[in-house]
């Protein structure tokens, strides 16, 4: 699994065929930069039933399949306070209407990627160590502690939730390298 927010395996001679197929049909269904809808905040859940469900099964499948390590609703179109994550190797959460509850004094800056912008990696100051609570898809109450990478994931798919988007969360200079790889380039005949 990836080791890096939203990173994908950047040498695809080293994926089969099959695989790379099912990558680029999950990122076909990830909305991708300019897309508004990653610049809405996201509605509280408020209903626990089938079609949550069936929905947190969809975000499990696309994120795995994408070779990413989280996925929020508004990545998908679904304007639900939600996103799944890879906790470890073994063990994909959804956690449903999150709210950090608590932060460490300490923070770290990482390059991180997105599945929603690719081709950029910008740096970006995240704290070390997270406390999240806020409920599974079955509407249990969920409270976890995080640190490092999996800390690093909620946080920035929190953001997704709220609207914000790791070229918020970086500095100038690297938003305005990503930006110029963002912008559609002219087609010279």
């Amino acid at each position: 699994m990836p080791e890096e927010v939203g990173q994908v395996i950047e040498d695809e001679e080293e994926r089969d065929p099959q695989a790379e197929a099912a990558r680029l049909a999950a990122l076909a269904q990830i909305r991708q930069y300019p897309d508004p809808v990653l610049r809405m905040e996201a509605r509280a859940v408020e209903t626990f039933d089938d079609d949550l469900l069936r929905l947190v099964d969809r975000m499990k499948r696309l994120m795995h399949d994408a070779y990413g390590v989280g996925l929020a609703g508004n990545q998908v179109g679904i304007l639900r306070r939600l996103f799944v994550f890879q906790k470890d190797e073994d063990e994909v959460l959804a956690l449903v209407n999150p709210r950090i509850v608590e932060r460490a004094d300490e923070s770290d800056v990482e390059e991180e990627g997105c599945l929603s912008i690719q081709g950029v990696r910008v740096p970006v100051e995240r704290s070390v160590a997270i406390t999240v609570e806020g409920s599974d898809e079955k509407g249990d109450d969920v409270r976890l502690e995080l640190e490092g990478m999996t800390a690093r994931v909620a946080q920035h798919e929190i953001d997704h939730l709220d609207g914000t988007l790791i070229l918020d969360r970086t500095d100038s200079d690297s938003r305005r390298q990503a930006l110029g790889i963002l912008r559609p380039q002219p087609v010279l005949q």
